[in-house]
Order: C-alpha cells, then structure tokens, then sequence
C-alpha cells in the first residue's frame, strides 16, 4: 500500500472522483489507497491537517445515536480547523417535518459537507441526490459502514495485513459492517471469509457486486456457516448480534450462540490472529471478555482509527472544492478546482 497520496494535483492530494461516499463501493482503488495512506500519515503527525478545514462548516446529521462516529467526526473537524455543526434527529426521522429533498437543499448553502448516520440507506441517497453542491458522506445506514471499514483497514496494515495473501474473516450477522468490509476487500484484492448462521448472510446484491469486482482484482470472498472457517485468518471480526435499532429476538440468539468469538474460536484462527470489534460490543454475548481484553485484541486501535480515516476522508473528498462559502454548484465528479490546503498534504 501507498503511504502517501499519488494521484492527482501536484501537490500530491487527491480529489475523490466522486462526490459521495455512501458506500465504499463509490471509491476506486487508488483512491482507498490514497486515503488510507492519508490517514496513516495524519496520525504519525496530526498537524500536517492543521488548518485543512479553516472556514469550512460539516454538518453531522445523525438519526441514530453515537459515541465514535460523533466524537470522532467531531474532534476531527475540529483538529483540522474547521466548525462541526451536529443536528439530532433521534427523536424526529429525516422528512417527518420537511421533506428530505428540501432538507438537503438547504444544508448545501449553509455547509461544506454532510456527514449522515441514518437508518436506511434511501435516505441518505436522497439527500445526496438533493445537496448537489457539497459532499455527503455516510456514516452509518442500514446497509453500509464505509467510515467503519477504512479505519478498520487502517488498523490491519498498521498491524503488517499483507493485501495479497492475507485474509479477514467476519464472524456473525451480515450485515452493514460486513458489506462494507467485503466492498473494499474486493477493492484491494485481498481475501475475506464470512461466516453467519444460516439465513443471516450478506445481501446477495452486494455479494453479487463484491464477487463481480474481484474478478477484476484478485479477490477472495467466501460465504461459510462454518466457524472452523476462520482458520488461518490474519484477524477475527465481531459484531453485535441484535443490530441498532433492530427489535430483539431470542431465535437470532439462539442461532448465533455457536458463533460467539471465544478463546476456542480464536485458537481455531491462530496463535497470532488479532480480534476487532467495531463496537459497542456485547460482552458475554458475541465475544467474550477474555478475548475483548487480550492483548490480541485491536478494537481500541479500531476506534482511534475512526478519526484518522475519516479525516483523510473529509480532506480528499474537499480536495477540488475551494473554501469559499457554499453556494456554488459542483459536478457529481470532482475534475477540477482548487487544490487541498498544503497543511493537509502529507
């Protein structure tokens, strides 16, 4: 992998070639490269951002609740200068009061970017669809974790993840966590296997997609409902059973019981396999103290990561806008304008 970014202006920081990010699926290789690159250097030297979002305003609009997306969105905007501006939409959904499309309409003449954590993946493609003028990043659908899956990457590289011989393997739902690492491991070509109960697999739309796509990059992606699967596997990864938002259900448990990540499970992968989490983590449930706390574990380097990752990300995805105020209309594809801010460019 590329520590650095380089494709793009002279200056070595790459605009996106898309406007949003609502899936990792948007992003091309180079540019996952380029921006984990990024966040790598953002974090050996956080001042290298100083001052990249200087008179920019990101809205944060969140459905759901938050610890690490929330933090770390806003920490990050604030490290790099710019003004968070976080609007709670726990208790009133998007287009209960005004529809969704003038919602996005108005957020464009007032921010730089919009940051969603929503609960379906329609709403925050239509507000994508409505603020044609900045970008729109998701962070957090039903569907898709892109933020998620870029810090959780940024975590394994650091960890010495080879991108051509080493594996990841997901144990549990599959879910919008699993879409997005399955997304950009059949980006970067390395290998992944899933494990789930039966009935509780991946979306096959986005199976079909992410087998299509590593074809073209050497990707593995193997679906099981064996857990002696995970077998060899660079890393184990768990998630909460019972999804936010999802209504409880003692068969789901019931199902998920042999899948629990426990010393067991983890001798199966390896003496040296690491175990993730992308948190909150129900201890007892799908992982077990003993694991969640030993020195294998990276999920706290998982949640650092968020704020790095989703800095490298803001940064790209502004790269080709100036920081006058909102308010002029720019192309679904970032071909031009004005380059990052030079304390951005690692």
């Amino acid at each position: 992998m590329s520590s650095m970014p380089t494709h793009g202006h002279a200056n070595g920081f790459a605009p996106l070639a898309t406007k949003d990010v609502l899936r990792v699926g948007d992003l091309a290789q180079h540019e996952v490269l380029d921006i984990l690159g990024t966040a790598a250097a953002l974090k050996r030297e956080p001042a290298r951002a100083d001052g990249a979002l200087r008179g920019r305003s990101v809205c944060l609009l969140f459905e759901k609740p938050s610890l690490r997306t929330r933090t770390s969105f806003e920490v990050g905007v604030f490290r790099m200068g710019g003004q968070a501006v976080f609007l709670d939409h726990r208790d009133q959904p998007l287009g209960a009061r005004e529809s969704i499309h003038d919602y996005g309409r108005n957020l464009e003449r007032w921010c730089h970017a919009i940051v969603a954590r929503v609960m379906r993946h329609s709403t925050v493609a239509e507000l994508a669809a409505a603020a044609t003028r900045v970008p729109v990043i998701n962070a957090l659908c039903d569907m898709h974790h892109p933020c998620q899956a870029l810090a959780d990457f940024q975590t394994l590289l650091e960890r010495g993840f080879d991108l051509r011989h080493s594996r990841l393997a997901w144990v549990g739902d599959g879910n919008n966590v699993c879409h997005s690492l399955m997304e950009l491991a059949s980006i970067v070509g390395c290998g992944i296997t899933v494990v789930t109960p039966e009935g509780h697999g991946p979306d096959p739309a986005v199976l079909g997609l992410c087998v299509a796509r590593s074809m073209r990059t050497g990707a593995r992606i193997d679906v099981t409902h064996d857990p002696a699967a995970v077998r060899g596997a660079f890393a184990v990864y768990a998630d909460t059973w019972i999804s936010m938002g999802e209504p409880d259900s003692a068969a789901k448990r019931v199902a998920f019981a042999r899948y629990r990540v426990d010393r067991d499970l983890m001798a199966v992968a390896g003496p040296e396999a690491l175990f993730m989490h992308c948190l909150p983590a129900h201890r007892g449930e799908e992982v077990t103290d003993e694991v969640m706390d030993s020195p294998r574990s990276v999920v706290f380097d998982q949640a650092e990561n968020r704020l790095h990752a989703q800095n490298a990300l803001l940064c790209h995805l502004l790269a080709a806008s100036p920081a006058a105020a909102p308010g002029t209309p720019r192309a679904k594809a970032a071909a031009g304008g004005s380059a990052a801010p030079a304390a951005c460019v690692p």
